[in-house]
């Protein structure tokens, strides 16, 4: 039995990936969460891929809060950039693979056509930036290294858009959402599929690549068909970002190439809202 580390192990990303890893034989998934191993703490880290025999290490732990990561920078740094860093040394030490998640918020957004793995790099916010860092702290201190970028992120499980605007729809009878902000919503049911796949086929593929569910939408499009598909009656209206200032920048356009994620482990990848739909039922089985 091969054995799978998995970082942020009570996060989105973690729990379906403990929903995918039931079709998965050979493999022992080992769930992590920051209360049980720090990865800011690199003696920590390294004590426990000496204790266990780690092949994979999938790194879901990340520092999330994107506005509060503006007043809090050395604690987004720590977790995004120290935390895979020491991830990726022990990996490298200890022969195993390290896959990395990163954000389609290393982008500025200043582009206007879907972004590719090579387009140029110039994060707007501490969040971004710290994560690219702990991009760049993967690369230079592993050589078996997956770094999936990917956007908008969500899921039956934890806090996240969706399940803040049904709640909202709930409560409230009227709603303003950002229009201006373009990208592409991703289900991490959908995301945990490939990871698992990279790891079940053996692959050595090592690189960047980009991944989100198919399809372009605005915050305001994806509150629109969450309502819609929920049958949530609330008056939905459409604002400019400069109507909702917060405290960091976020890119105006974050849409990403999928190419080659897709020509490389030949998937076919859903649509953003076939995924969203699947998620509401999934809710409405609870």
């Amino acid at each position: 039995m091969k054995n799978i580390l998995v970082m942020g192990g009570k996060g989105q990303l973690a729990s379906c990936i403990k929903d995918v890893e039931k079709n998965l034989t050979g493999f022992n998934f080992i769930y992590v969460d920051y209360d049980e191993l720090d990865i800011t703490k690199e003696e920590q880290i390294t004590a426990f891929f000496d204790r266990e025999e780690i092949k994979y290490c999938i790194n879901c732990a990340a520092y999330t809060a994107v506005d509060k990561a503006e007043s809090e920078p050395e604690f987004a740094r720590n977790v995004n950039e120290k935390g895979a860093r020491f991830l990726a040394k022990s990996c490298e030490e200890y022969n195993a693979v390290f896959i990395q998640i990163s954000t389609d918020f290393v982008f500025d957004g200043k582009q206007s056509f879907p972004y590719t793995e090579t387009d140029k790099t110039t994060p707007l916010s501490i969040y971004g930036v710290t994560k690219l860092d702990g991009e760049k702290a993967t690369i230079s201190s592993v050589q078996k290294h997956f770094i999936i970028r990917t956007s908008w992120l969500y899921s039956e499980y934890g806090n996240n858009f969706l399940k803040t605007m049904l709640r909202l729809g709930e409560e409230r009878e009227e709603l303003s959402v950002v229009c201006d902000q373009i990208g592409t919503p991703t289900y991490a049911g959908n995301l945990a599929e490939i990871i698992l796949k990279i790891i079940a086929e053996n692959s050595d593929s090592y690189g960047v690549y980009h991944y989100s569910n198919e399809g372009v939408a605005s915050w305001y499009d994806f509150a629109k068909a969450i309502f819609e598909e929920s049958e949530t009656k609330i008056k939905l209206l459409p604002i400019k970002t400069e109507e909702f200032l917060t405290p960091a920048k976020r890119p105006s356009y974050s849409v990403m190439d999928k190419s080659k994620i897709k020509e490389t482990f030949n998937l076919e990848i859903p649509y953003w809202r076939d995924s969203l739909r699947s998620v509401l039922k999934i809710l409405g089985d609870e």
